[in-house]
């Protein structure tokens, strides 16, 4: 309803010439609807099982008949907008000139009586109804104000960790029964434990933890996801890809074959693998035979399930054990719940304590139900008043307590599901398009929001994604999503607990939200009311049938193809009024039909979303200039697709636009692209096109290579960026080796950061003169910037680190030398305070030295180790301060080993002191070691050491030719 009612006050606009009789109906059936929308608020506030069913029937009806009435006005509004668009133009002949505006005329003609007869269809419609409805207002605040994500939220999940695993005595207990400390000598068999017990006790989390404590122990460790319904063939294919056997054929192999290859892979290694959340027993039968028990180097398996014969059919073996996960005690329970609620060290106030002890009794000590319903109860940084929590309280009903059934913890859930606002809950309730144990891409979960209509414009100008980022980190402050951080504490995407994925699968259900296919005959919900579908084939080798009689199919707005399932794919000339389409990951070349599918796809005038990432088309047809609503473009990874066809310029509404590599951009094809927010991969030649890219004023993420080394290409280019204020993320690069250092020069002379800078990359030769020249002007240009990327710098001086390390808001840099560099750099204790990813990489050339307390906050590390400097130099310790150093080191350390000019012996008597120093830090970080340059003299020895599994040894050396981008050699050294 929320995006039908704008369409009917566009549509009430004079340009479109409305009889008076035709805009006086659709003016009863705007405010006819706005009342009802504000009831239909009021009613989504009930549950389900609290409403009449008088009530529920009413809103039934409405939604249906706001559907119908959007596709008559987008209909509409299409055919007369697009009128100029859809006819041919020949300029040859008058007489077709003519003909085309008779025809066109005589076509809006028809539309608009279409119109009137479908408003006139509706409103009866309406008034049968209207008897029915609710006519109480309900005023819902509309938040204009950044929303942020909770910065204690990532320290609440770090204590549910704590409580469930890394410190607590459940991680303990677990670790006793895998013997992996003292002297048993059964310590050396294969150890299989079951962690067992119901959805939201933290299996998960603690195998997780175990599994991080223990994984440097081992030559190969996997974690694999199963969930509900798994194909027993992605599942064998996940944990050799996980274990580090990335063999192209194994998509080729039958289930046997995998069985067979993965235990010949793991006969002579010791080995750590974790297969979470198992519900089917024939399933782990088939698993169990790749895993020999003949095996005597201590491997270790675990497994997660919530069935308990599931757990007894995982350990048949007498050294095999069970572990029944038990709830949270009282008092970790309670210090759960306060912690997300109350400030730091406040503690819960007296009139808080015996509510709050009531509804902690209700949760049974279940984590996920602390955290959510705590999250219910923390509206920002205000303490709900005590009368909501007794509300709350009188909801939970009887508790898990009383009744662990799965039906309890959704009404628990449920609590928090409908104390959302209604636009939250249409964006939660989209996720259940994704199957169980997805990890869900922040970015394109946005897009498609805003594309299927569920973030509305706020205030007039603002970014429709950045308001749907509220929306995403609203839900993650809920503890309704569940956040994923990249390399350098980021929430770059989320996942959707399986006990909330129930939820919102059976709210969708009731709601006729989505159509949830599988192939089998798996329907969830009427055929009649369709109007978004999500094809899963959850077995790949099950031969399903296409969706040729699904008989609703022409009103359907959304679709989204998991693979395999584009084999029951229906036809795309039966969708009529499709707004988005997700084929991203499906392998259209293998269907036969790839220019058929781009063919219909043009033809598609109502799409808003089009995502082809990683689909293997070879080209854009033409015809793709159709799409004049188009919004997003995903084109991922298609390498094959190298231009933009001209007919491009046509699609003026398109925000966001994303490749993989560098696609060509001819004259003409950006100006009339003014809307777009987010332009990646872009190949720019032509000065006339980098003069275009400063039309694009809403422009806030560029990622661009320049093709030559043309100065006034650069001219333009930095002219153009000068335009553009609302740059959060500036990445460039260049096809040629041979580029001059002038483009820098000119962007350190010419162009000032905006304050709102994130990120900056250079991929190109680059001197640091020009990011001095930023910070001397005014530092407060980079005070947002989180990742300084620049992997060809000519020179690197010691003042340079200390400029560098005086950005505050730095969490990333990575700086690569290739050109001459001071031989000793030091890394003080005064800078990169905020540091989590530091790679610095000096070549041969120098050496790298931390002081103590350098890096405090830093979790991974990457630098490059001169031997020869450094014997020169006087260190023959080896001694570049890691030891002792750097307490939040967890993730990984990544050493370069330069050998030019060194001997044999000394290059181990380097390695053996960095090993020495990295071995002795509590946190035990994953070890990487790359050679440069690889040699012959004792490599074979000192790479077939016994016990080394905690290192990764790597020869460097990758060559893509003269010709290629610098950015494609970065993102595969990288």
């Amino acid at each position: 309803m929320g995006s039908l009612l704008p369409k009917l006050g566009q549509l009430l606009m004079d340009e479109y010439n409305l009889h008076k009789r035709v805009k006086k109906d659709v003016e009863f059936l705007r405010k006819e609807l706005e009342s009802m929308h504000a009831a239909l608020i009021k009613v989504g506030e009930v549950p389900p099982d609290q409403l009449d069913g008088q009530v529920k029937l009413w809103a039934d009806e409405v939604r249906d008949l706001s559907y119908n009435m959007e596709d008559v006005v987008d209909k509409f509004l299409v055919r007369v907008d697009g009128d100029g668009i859809q006819l041919p133009h020949d300029n040859s002949s008058r007489f077709k000139e003519l003909k085309n505006k008779m025809i066109g005329l005589f076509k809006k003609a028809k539309n608009h009586h279409r119109i009137a007869d479908a408003v006139k269809e509706i409103k009866e419609q309406l008034q049968e109804v209207a008897a029915r409805r609710d006519r109480n207002k309900v005023v819902v605040p509309n938040p204009t104000e950044p929303i942020t994500i909770d910065p204690c939220l990532r320290a609440l999940y770090a204590e549910a960790t704590e409580l469930v695993g890394i410190y607590g005595k459940k991680d303990q207990e677990l670790m006793r029964l895998l013997s992996m400390e003292g002297d048993d000598a059964s310590k050396n068999r294969l150890k299989k434990v079951s962690v067992v017990g119901f959805g939201g006790l933290g299996k998960t989390t603690l195998a997780r933890a175990v599994y991080d404590k223990i994984k440097g122990d081992f030559d190969c460790r996997a974690f694999v996801p199963v969930g509900q319904n798994p194909d027993m063939k992605k599942v064998l294919r996940d944990i050799l890809l996980d274990l580090g056997n990335p063999q192209s054929d194994l998509a080729m192999l039958g289930a046997n074959q995998l069985i067979k290859k993965l235990h010949e892979f793991l006969e002579n290694r010791r080995y750590l693998v974790i297969i979470d959340d198992i519900w089917d027993e024939k399933l782990w039968e088939g698993i169990s035979f790749a895993f020999s028990n003949r095996n005597n180097l201590g491997s270790r398996l675990i497994t997660t399930t919530r069935d308990f014969d599931v757990s007894k059919s995982c350990c048949l073996s007498a050294d095999d054990s069970i572990y029944k996960m038990k709830s949270l005690s009282t008092d970790d329970s309670r210090r759960l719940f306060h912690k997300r609620i109350f400030p730091a060290d406040s503690g819960c106030p007296n009139e808080f304590e015996q509510v709050s002890n009531d509804i902690l009794k209700k949760c049974g000590g279940v984590p996920l139900a602390i955290i959510t319903i705590a999250s219910a109860l923390a509206s920002g940084q205000v303490v709900k008043p005590k009368s909501e929590w007794d509300i709350l309280l009188q909801s939970l009903g009887s508790g898990l307590t009383e009744d662990k059934s799965l039906e309890e913890m959704r009404r628990i859930l449920s609590f928090s599901y409908y104390d959302l606002p209604y636009h939250l809950r249409t964006c939660l309730l989209y996720l259940c398009i994704y199957p169980e144990d997805s990890v869900i891409d922040r970015d394109r979960l946005i897009w498609k929001w805003v594309a299927e209509g569920f973030v509305h414009q706020g205030n007039q100008g603002t970014s429709l994604f950045l308001l749907g980022l509220n929306y995403f980190n609203q839900l993650i402050n809920r503890s309704m999503i569940q956040p994923i951080h990249d390399d350098i504490g980021q929430v770059c995407s989320c996942r959707v607990h399986d006990m909330v994925l129930d939820l919102i699968c059976n709210l969708s259900h009731e709601a006729k939200f989505v159509n949830l296919l599988d192939g089998t005959g798996n329907i969830m919900s009427s055929q009649s009311n369709v109007r978004r579908l999500s094809l899963h084939n959850k077995n790949e080798d099950h031969q399903a049938k296409p969706l040729r009689n699904f008989t609703v199919i022409s009103r359907v707005r959304s679709i989204t193809i998991f693979p395999p399932a584009i084999n029951i794919m229906p036809a795309l000339s039966r969708f009529e009024v499709l707004r988005v389409l997700d084929l991203s990951d499906c392998k259209l070349w293998e269907s036969g039909s790839l220019q058929l599918i781009l063919k219909d796809v043009a033809h598609l005038i109502h799409l808003r979303y089009l995502g082809l990432a990683h689909t293997g088309i070879r080209e854009l047809p033409a015809e793709i200039g159709n799409l004049q609503f188009l919004e997003v473009l995903d084109l991922g990874f298609n390498f094959c697709v190298r231009a933009l066809p001209s007919t491009f310029c046509n699609l003026r509404r398109l925000i966001y636009l994303n490749f993989y590599l560098c696609k060509v951009v001819t004259a003409g094809v950006l100006q009339n692209l003014t809307s777009i927010e987010v332009l990646r991969g872009i190949l720019v030649s032509l000065d006339i096109v980098a003069q275009e890219l400063g039309k694009i004023a809403m422009l806030r993420q560029l990622e661009i290579c320049l093709k030559d080394d043309s100065l006034a290409l650069y001219e333009c280019f930095v002219e153009s960026l000068r335009n553009l204020h609302h740059i959060e993320s500036l990445i460039i690069s260049s096809y040629s080796k041979e580029t001059s250092f002038e483009l820098m020069d000119l962007l350190g002379e010419q162009w000032v950061p905006p304050g709102h800078l994130r990120k900056f990359g250079s991929h190109v030769p680059t001197q640091l003169s020009a990011l001095r020249g930023w910070i001397d002007r005014d530092p407060s240009h980079l005070s947002n910037l989180s990742a300084l990327i620049l992997d060809s710098v000519k020179e690197v001086q010691q003042e340079d680190m200390k400029i560098i390390g005086g950005l505050l808001s730095l969490r990333r840099l990575v700086i690569k030398s290739t050109h001459q560099t001071e031989r000793l750099i030091v890394v003080s204790a005064y800078g990169f305070r905020c540091m989590v990813d530091f790679c610095f990489d000096c070549g041969s050339a120098a050496q790298i030295m931390f002081e103590p307390g350098a890096l405090p906050s830093v979790e991974a590390i990457e630098f490059s180790l001169s031997v020869g400097v450094a014997k020169e130099d006087g260190n023959v310790d080896f001694d570049f301060g890691l030891q002792g150093n750097m307490l939040s080191l967890r993730r990984s350390v990544s050493v370069g080993f330069y050998f030019g000019g060194a001997r044999v012996v000394e290059a181990k008597e380097a390695e053996a002191a960095v090993r020495h120093a990295l071995h002795a830090h509590p946190n035990q970080p994953e070890i990487k070691i790359s050679v440069n340059p690889p040699f012959a003299e004792g490599i074979e020895e000192w790479m077939s050491r016994p016990n080394e599994a905690k290192s990764s040894y790597a020869c460097s050396g990758l060559d893509f030719g003269r010709n290629a981008p610098s950015s494609l050699i970065y993102s595969a050294r990288r």
